[in-house]
Parts: structure tokens; sequence; C-alpha cells
């Protein structure tokens, strides 16, 4: 069954009639905006627990870093950070996914009671992934990705990044549901930040309906990220703001995303863009 304006729903995941809203659980020490906050497991489920009382339609429970020059954890820290935030989260009632590139992490996650798998790489970090989600059908966030954090700034060149990013997020998905993942629990993610600078992420956010032309539901995860920082910058050599003080501007994209037919956004702070969908929604109704 469609939702409004076509933004579509996922297999296996709540039908919501508006755009969604995904609060994010870093449990790491190192992420940009958070890191060190919730990297305690009670700690953790506690704020995932926040976030929902605040608005939150599912948590997204990661333990590995992504930003830009990030280094890798192993695989048993992961899980060690992980598992149990999923399964406290999940016994309360909460609608989790897991942000991993590990199949194994993703997998125990599910066995936790995670029902999405937000997987940055779509899949080409791990090539056990898609054969594991594929097997556990399982809802797959599909992100375009050009190479792991150390060195994907390097990889930010495009000569029309609109026309790109949906070529290889269109190649991307044909690869994951020949994998065996069925199209109808697949969702993609332009991946804001990730092998892009500011004016990529600008023009991938007033694209949006070229990315909703492949006919899958969209993820958009802008919250705090670097463009946004450009953008609140008094001068192109004035030093942004810092993370924590982009979440007006995070609200503001997510109010366009989700008048533009997102599926759902994925932020730090809830509480704003939770109003921002909905006020979305109520003009779209009034429309």
């Amino acid at each position: 069954m469609s939702t409004l304006r076509g933004r579509g729903t996922v297999e296996g995941l709540p039908d919501w009639d508006r755009c969604a809203v995904m609060g994010v659980v870093n449990v790491t020490p190192d992420s940009f905006s958070d890191g060190g906050r919730w990297f305690d497991t009670t700690a953790a489920v506690k704020h995932g627990l926040d976030l929902v009382a605040q608005g939150a339609d599912l948590v997204d429970v990661g333990g590995e870093s992504t930003r830009p020059g990030a280094t890798r954890v192993d695989e048993a820290e992961e899980l060690r950070r992980v598992v149990p935030v999923v399964h406290g989260l999940a016994s309360e009632g909460v609608t989790v996914s897991v942000d991993t590139m590990r199949a194994s992490v993703a997998e125990q996650a599910l066995t936790a009671g995670a029902v999405l798998v937000n997987d940055v790489s779509g899949g080409l970090a791990d090539p056990a992934m898609i054969p594991m989600a594929a097997a556990n059908h399982a809802p797959f966030v599909v992100m375009h990705w050009r190479g792991f954090s150390q060195d994907m700034n390097n990889r930010a060149v495009y000569a029309d990044v609109v026309a790109e990013v949906v070529s290889e997020l269109h190649a991307r998905v044909e690869a994951v549901v020949a994998g065996g993942v069925a199209p109808e629990r697949i969702v993609l993610d332009p991946g804001l930040g990730f092998a892009k600078e500011a004016d990529h992420d600008l023009a991938l956010v007033a694209h949006m309906k070229e990315l909703r032309s492949l006919g899958l539901p969209v993820l958009v995860a802008a919250s705090r990220k670097r463009f946004l920082g450009r953008v609140l910058a008094d001068g192109p050599d004035s030093a942004p703001p810092p993370a924590r003080e982009r979440d007006a501007a995070t609200a503001a994209v997510s109010a366009i995303a989700a008048h533009e037919g997102a599926w759902a956004v994925r932020v730090h702070e809830v509480r704003a863009t939770a109003d921002a969908v909905r006020v979305a929604r109520a003009v779209e109704g009034a429309q």
C-alpha cells in the first residue's frame, strides 16, 4: 500500500503515513558529533528510549564511526558495543535498525531484535552481507558509497553528482537484488557527506525527485553534517559552527526531505525534526 506522495513502504517494517524519523544512537568514542556520550550500554539504551519519547519512529544503533578519516574497529569490539544495546531497545518494543558494514554484526543484531540493516557501504564492504540479508529476509539500506572513511574525501569527484549518484545507486540495487534481497525490502540513501563536498550534498537534497525516480523509498541522513556547517558559516573563510549547533539546520533539511517524499530522515536530535515532518505532512494534507 503506497503512502502520501508515494514515499513508499518497506516490507517488514511499520507503515508510517508520513516521513519517518530515525534517531541515532552512536555507541562509539569517536563519532563526529556525539562520540563517547552513549558509549556505555545502559546510557545508550536510555538515550534510545529518550529519542523514542521525543518522537523517533525507529532507532539506528551503530558501533563504528564512519566520519571522514575514521579508522575501523575490530569485529569483536563492534559486537560488544552494538548487540547489547539492540537487545535492550528491542526488548522495550523499539523498532531498531543496526548501522554496520559487517555481516556478522548485522546477523547478531537481527537475532537480538533489530529489524533493519543500515549498511553505509550498500553491501560492498563485506561480501557476506548481501547473502546474510537475503537469508534473513532483512530490510536493507543501500547507501551510495565509494570507499572507506580513511580516503573517501579523495573520491568526491563528479561531473554531474546527481546523475552519477543515481546511476551508481541503480547499479548497486541491481546487484543487491541479484544477490537475493527482495526489492520490496530495499531503501536508498544518497550518502550525504560520504565522498561528497558541500555543493554535492546540497545538489542531492535539491534533486530528491531524481533519487526517487528509482522507485524505492529514500532515507536522508543529513544530521549535523559538514555541508550544513558550510552553509551556516559566516563566510568561506569562517569556521563552521560545531556539529551540535547544526540541529536547527538539520530540521530544515528534514522538512524539505519530508515534503519531497523521503521515506525517513536520520537525525541525532529528534524533537525538532519530529515536529518538522509532522508540519510537512499537515501541509501536504492541506494541498
